[in-house]
């Protein structure tokens, strides 16, 4: 079987290859790595694949799934979680396999949200460059103790989870809200309702899927009822937090803090080197601007261990499909081929 793997970085073709050598050596896997997204445009890149491999910022609307299947394409494996730039809808009624890799070592991107917050709250970036210029003072690098603090974790799933043992060991109050929250969490933290969190928590850290229900479920409202000077973190979707509303509060000093790893508009914008350009993206702009804001690209999964693991689990997918078999992975079972 041929594959097509879009928005495909070096790391990605290395992990693979080598998972497909050590662990898929009898498989009968072939793959082309394009580093284009997959969209209306690019879609042509696909042909001669029975199968093609995506990211998070891959579009698979309407109009591409039908392109893809008039191609021949009858698979779709995400190497990812998240599938909100899926139509399953459409997938299922042309009989398209959809398989995504439901969770890969949770505890990268919990780490990743911990080093966001100790950065923002310590300072520790400002601190690099002014150490770098042999400049030692402290004014302007003032933190706080997070021990007695209150983290408040939207979302109690497998990353929510390993964030709050991170936490709950840092002597942190741990606070949790999700419509079906994890039992496992009882013994970590409170369970609470999302107005509750947000009053009560000194740190907000995002860790819920995007569907249309969550998209933007940190709107203007929201940031309202944050307790002044909180930190919100984002490691999960751009689209849960409505970005210029975001804005509006950090001008208004509401919003004491901001650490985010995705972003709504960030299809043509992460994972590559913009040093060169203009960056045509006016609220990304601004947001880099303020002192009490971290950006990163879309890192949080960014181990060795993860990366190893969503290289497994994709492969696994694909060969479930090469042989019919039931997989728990399948967001969409394939009913022809």
């Amino acid at each position: 079987m041929h594959i097509t793997v879009f928005s495909a970085q070096p790391y990605d073709q290395r992990f693979f290859e080598q998972t497909c050598h050590t662990q898929f050596a009898d498989s009968d896997l072939h793959f082309t790595y394009q580093a284009s997204a997959l969209g209306m445009k690019t879609l042509a890149l696909a042909a001669g694949s029975q199968a093609v491999c995506v990211f998070v910022n891959d579009v698979l609307d309407a109009p591409v799934l039908e392109g893809l299947y008039e191609q021949g394409v009858r698979a779709i494996v995400l190497r990812c979680a998240g599938f909100n730039n899926v139509d399953l809808k459409v997938a299922e009624r042309l009989g398209m396999y959809v398989a995504r890799v439901p969770a890969y070592s949770p505890e990268a991107v919990a780490e990743h949200a911990v080093a966001l917050i100790q950065t923002l709250n310590r300072r520790i970036h400002r601190a690099y460059n002014r150490v770098r210029e042999g400049n030692f003072q402290l004014d302007g690098l003032l933190g706080m103790t997070l021990h007695g603090k209150t983290v408040g974790i939207v979302g109690t799933g497998k990353i929510g989870l390993a964030l709050a043992r991170i936490m709950k060991g840092f002597g942190c109050r741990v606070l949790g809200y999700d419509p079906c929250p994890q039992e496992d969490f009882n013994r970590l933290g409170e369970l609470v309702d999302l107005p509750t969190l947000l009053a009560d928590s000194d740190i907000v850290s995002l860790h819920c899927p995007l569907l249309p229900a969550t998209e933007h479920l940190i709107d203007a409202d929201a940031l309202a009822a944050m307790k002044p000077g909180a930190m919100l973190i984002n490691t999960s979707r751009g689209g849960l937090i409505d970005t210029p509303a975001v804005v509006s509060a950090l001008k208004m000093r509401h919003l004491g803090a901001l650490a985010i790893d995705v972003y709504e508009q960030e299809s043509g914008i992460f994972f590559k080197d913009h040093s060169d350009d203009i960056i045509d993206d006016d609220v990304l702009q601004r947001l880099v601007t303020f002192p009490n804001v971290l950006v990163t690209g879309h890192q949080g999964f960014f181990t060795r261990e993860a990366l190893s693991e969503i290289a497994e689990v994709t492969l696994g997918n694909l060969c479930a499909y090469q042989a019919g078999t039931d997989n728990p992975n399948a967001l969409v079972a394939a009913s022809h081929r």
